[in-house]
């Protein structure tokens, strides 16, 4: 039987997991109760040692009648050992009330002190609870009302273009006829229909300020609003929130008023933008899944609200039994009286509220369907199989054993050890390392995520990940084993192809066929190995790629630091694209591509890619969010970009000059690097932590974890002395080296990987952040006086 410690402990919400009432503390007082209450030594007196002494034949008679007594006036009321007194605190402004609980005892206890601590604890947490579940029932009643307005525009604003779109089927054809009969009468052609057009465009502007009057926003001076030189109407209004509507959240988040900039400029201000649509649909389209997409984050977070009441309810519960049993006494019915009424459990507003986004949802998002719309608002996650676990086990087996073997073929043709076999290494290695690198990749980051599943560090919430769709442990590790799998198997058959005598020029199309079919897999359009972690994938390099011009997300900039320890992969992307673009398959060739000036130059443009990314993403967050710290944080990437320009001028040009600027920009980058690890990526070396140059707040119980962490981190950081040091004596361990090198990049980044998203997720944790807010597409705009 699982203790319910450990079941709260897993069943509650990691970002609420402070609101939550403190089980643990409160049972460890109940524990000091049972203690104190441990009888003492009696002591030895001659009486003692008569057993007899003092009995009564009586006394079975008095025994039988005290028995018959307390059966006979069980039913009648007893005493309360305790009573709870609530008093109400009113804020600052009057406008909010809260409950506060007092515990007085009224009988007497043996251990007087420890249970008034303990009632007193005991006291706090309820205090506590019910304010955060009030605080939270607002904050969600709240965005309740305004996502209701939002919708009554929306719907307003559906209206009019279903309007707009039969009165120009009907209009067209009038004004076929109208234009026929100008002609015929010899008007100048143009006026009247310019006239029209202007009336025409001023009633629809009435229509879309009318309707958005109609769901309570008004507008100032609308009467005597200006107008174009065209005579078109101008609108420049400002907008008045009301009152009522506008306090509702307490300010937290004010009312709707009107529709955002973009979107009013396209309704009103350029009416015939857009291909000519008065009001552009996809922006609707656009506007009604935000809204969508808020409701259902809004479901989401009153059903949290709705876990957190009923898990809270069940500790009081256990604790209070727990202390009825060791004190012997019947408190709890009482106590729990009290905790029933109180406003986290008696509050039936969330329950409600869910009620009505249900129906909302289906009538306005799911055509009535109640069943289409319970798969949004409730999506079912996908149970780990048992298939998977299975395949990862084969597909590991599989790879050890098709590796064995060809370590046995490599060794047996000489690959290795041979200088004949130079070519192999130049042509046919990069291919399968860049497969051996991604496949590395994939396991550490299936490592990541059974870690983060295992400490309950929430991370499909931080990375905004589908719960139906997101990608788990298992399936990484079996696509990470499914990959490398299928690379070494068409190493072990290149090489047998090879030694069976088949020409060079057919054998080496081999790694070619492989990235061909990688391609074809990872752009496959047919719903089949995880097509929504693939698109989504895609979706995540293309906004890294265009960073200045797309919104930077948690995912984003995650995905791009992973590059940054991948520039090995993309030089090899690079000498395989140029070996098969250059043909060079057939002539063997491989200083072809090794020797050519633009080759050489594009080294320097794909080491530099990824931190040049980087820093557009940090540009792009500094832009947004106004934090210096986004511009400190892109000066890393630029030293490490200049530290990697010059390590490949050092190879080239092996003089002291460029030794020692590449020991001067290598040193400042990775002091820039190690000091962002850290202090900001890791948010640890805090002195004034309790855990010494920690943090406060650790996911990890043993400490020392971290403090190999750091040290790990170090010495990975400081690889590139490698590059220096030249350890080298063939081309062929020349190669193993860099390979060896750029795995342990990537085991670094793994390692990395954990502790960044422990520390956001801690960030959550202290705000309370567990439900995602969604940007909506109407909003107020700020009055001009």
């Amino acid at each position: 039987m699982v203790k319910f410690s450990k079941e709260l402990e897993a069943q509650l919400i990691p970002e609420w997991k402070e609101a939550f009432v403190n089980y643990c503390l409160l049972k460890k007082q109940i524990k000091k109760i049972k203690t104190s209450r441990k009888p003492k030594p009696a002591s030895h007196y001659p009486i003692a040692q008569h057993s007899d002494f003092g009995r009564s034949l009586f006394d079975p008679v008095r025994k039988l009648a005290r028995t018959f007594s307390d059966k006979l006036f069980s039913n009648s009321e007893k005493p309360e050992i305790l009573q709870v007194r609530r008093r109400r605190n009113s804020s600052e402004n009057g406008d909010d009330v809260d409950e506060i609980y007092q515990t007085e005892l009224v009988q007497l206890f043996s251990e007087e002190d420890e249970v008034k601590v303990f009632f007193a604890r005991l006291d706090e947490e309820l205090n506590k609870v019910n304010q955060f579940h009030k605080a939270k029932e607002t904050e969600f009643l709240g965005r309740g009302e305004i996502l209701k307005k939002q919708l009554e525009i929306l719907a307003e604003l559906k209206q009019i273009l279903s309007d707009r779109k039969k009165r120009n089927l009907s209009g067209s054809n009038s004004h076929r006829s109208f234009s026929s009969s100008a002609r015929n009468s010899d008007f100048s052609a143009g006026s009247p229909g310019e006239l029209s057009e202007i009336q025409s465009e001023t009633s629809r502007t009435d229509e879309i300020i009318e309707a958005l009057e109609r769901n309570g926003v008004s507008f100032i001076n609308s009467a005597t609003r200006s107008k174009t030189k065209g005579g078109k109407p101008k609108m420049s209004l400002r907008v008045d929130i009301p009152d009522a509507v506008a306090g509702a959240e307490g300010g937290a988040a004010r009312s709707i008023a009107t529709a955002t900039s973009v979107l009013w400029e396209e309704l009103v201000n350029n009416p015939r933008g857009g291909g000519g649509d008065f009001i552009n649909r996809k922006k609707i389209q656009c506007a009604e899944k935000m809204i969508r997409s808020a409701f259902v984050e809004l479901y989401r977070g009153l059903g949290l609200l709705k876990t957190y009441s009923s898990l809270n309810m069940i500790a009081f519960t256990k604790i209070m039994k727990k202390f009825d049993k060791v004190a012997g006494q019947n408190a709890s019915s009482t106590y729990l009286k009290v905790v029933k009424r109180s406003q986290f459990i008696s509050s039936d507003k969330v329950v409600r509220l869910m009620d009505e986004v249900e129906s909302i949802f289906t009538k306005h998002f799911a055509n009535n369907d109640r069943k289409k719309a319970m798969k949004f608002l409730k999506p079912h996650q996908t149970k780990d199989s048992h298939m998977v676990t299975f395949f990862v086990g084969l597909f590991t087996g599989c790879f050890i054993s098709l590796f064995s073997i060809y370590i046995i073929l490599a060794h047996l043709s000489g690959i290795f050890t041979s200088s004949a076999q130079v070519s192999y290494m130049e042509t046919v290695y990069p291919v399968f390392s860049v497969f051996a690198l991604l496949s590395l990749h994939m396991f550490m980051y299936g490592c990541n995520l059974f870690m983060w599943k295992n400490t309950r560090i929430n991370y499909t919430f931080i990375f905004e990940f589908a719960p139906n769709t997101a990608l788990r442990y298992r399936d990484a590790f079996l696509m990470g084993t499914t990959f490398m799998t299928s690379v070494v198997a068409a190493m072990v058959i290149h090489l047998l192809l090879r030694a069976a005598g088949f020409s060079a020029s057919q054998v080496d199309t081999i790694p070619g066929i492989l990235l061909l079919i990688f391609i074809c897999v990872l752009i496959c359009p047919f719903d089949t190995f995880y097509r929504p972690t693939r698109f989504c994938f895609i979706r995540i390099l293309r906004n890294i790629v265009c960073s200045p011009f797309y919104k930077v997300l948690m995912v984003d900039f995650f995905m791009a630091d992973q590059l940054t320890s991948q520039i090995p992969l993309l030089r090899h992307l690079e000498s395989t694209g140029c070996y098969f673009l250059a043909q060079s398959f057939k002539t063997h060739e491989y200083n072809t591509c090794k020797n050519g000036r633009i080759y050489r130059e594009l080294a320097y443009l794909i080491s530099f890619s990824p931190y040049f990314w980087r820093a557009m993403q940090c540009i792009r967050r500094w832009w947004d969010e106004s934090n210096p710290d986004h511009l400190i944080n892109m000066g890393k990437y630029v030293s490490a970009m200049v530290a990697a320009g010059v390590r490949i001028t050092y190879a080239r040009q092996n003089t002291d000059l460029w030794l020692t600027v590449v020991l001067m920009s290598s040193v400042v980058a990775t002091i820039y690097q190690l000091y962002w690890d850290f202090v900001k990526d890791w948010g640890l070396l805090n002195p004034k932590s309790k855990n010494p140059w920690l943090r406060d707040n650790l996911v990890l119980r043993n400490k020392n974890f971290y403090y190999l962490s750091i040290a790990l981190n170090l010495v990975l950081r400081v690889a590139w002395i490698e590059t220096i040091m030249r350890f080298r004596v063939s081309p062929v361990q020349s190669h193993l080296l860099d390979f060896l090198l750029a795995s342990l990049e990537v085991i670094r980044r793994g390692h990395w990987n954990f502790y960044r998203v422990e520390n956001e997720h801690l960030n959550n944790v202290g705000q309370f952040r567990a439900v995602k807010t969604v940007p909506l597409p109407f909003r107020d705009m700020d009055s001009d006086g």
